[in-house]
């Protein structure tokens, strides 16, 4: 979906955050210029934010309102986002292992099944997707993903499930996205993969970050439990292809 970009928005949210809105749609392009706004904020900071949560389209920032207001705030903020933003750092690209279909992704049949097509087929597709982290959220290092193929778009489940594995490969929508925890969920699980995009004692905790790219390829259940043991003793098992 193209996006529809527009002049910086600032939206209140609550009585100490504004959100800066760049597109009311989904988007590369405009979540390449929340992360730029984020990088030029962590360059230059203003006096009284406290925090900055990039999303897939706009910039949640927070501040204290008794160090700078929410006008004086917005007035930097726009004079900020009409400036020449600089560029995203190149971005890391890896390469990420799924077991695809049976107990690891149990709704891969009834998938291709809703698609009129073969479960080898949506794996194909989405494993040949470049998929780009659009922002982390929901639960420590759940990787939303832009870039899903249109051919498996689809809406969620009409009924979510209470429970989902961690390390679940899902799509929902217009997204896919990796789970890192176990948590509920209403997308359709298409695999799981060993890696983890959060370990909390493991330096760095979290893998991926906005901006980085990403690639799935399809491994065996025994290749799953072998690295999965890997992962779990702390080992990064992802494999980063840009350096």
């Amino acid at each position: 979906m193209a996006a529809t970009l527009h002049p910086p928005r600032l939206l209140p949210s609550g009585d100490s955050a504004v959100t800066v809105e760049f597109s009311r749609t989904i988007d590369d392009a405009a979540n390449e210029r929340v992360l730029a706004l984020d990088k030029a904020l962590a360059a230059s900071p203003i006096s009284g934010i406290s925090e900055t949560i990039p999303t897939y389209r706009s910039l949640l920032v927070h501040y204290d309102p008794d160090k700078i207001g929410f006008d004086a705030l917005g007035e930097k903020l726009l004079a900020l986002t009409g400036q020449s933003l600089p560029p995203t750092t190149k971005a890391r690209r890896w390469r990420i292992p799924v077991a695809y279909g049976g107990e690891h992704g149990i709704d891969l049949e009834d998938v291709a099944k809703a698609l009129n097509t073969t479960p080898d087929d949506i794996v194909a597709r989405h494993a040949g997707g470049d998929y780009r982290v659009a922002m982390i959220g929901f639960t420590p290092g759940w990787s939303y993903l832009s870039g899903l193929d249109k051919s498996l778009h689809m809406s969620r489940r009409q009924s979510p499930r209470l429970f989902t594995p961690a390390g679940t490969i899902s799509i929902g929508g217009i997204q896919a996205g990796i789970q890192c925890l176990a948590a509920p969920s209403g997308w359709h699980l298409l695999g799981r993969t060993p890696v983890r995009t959060y370990q909390l004692h493991r330096n760095p905790t979290f893998l991926t970050e906005p901006g980085d790219r990403v690639t799935f390829f399809a491994i065996d259940p025994k290749t799953f439990k072998e690295l999965d043991r890997a992962a779990e003793a702390g080992e990064i098992i992802a494999e980063r292809v840009d350096a």
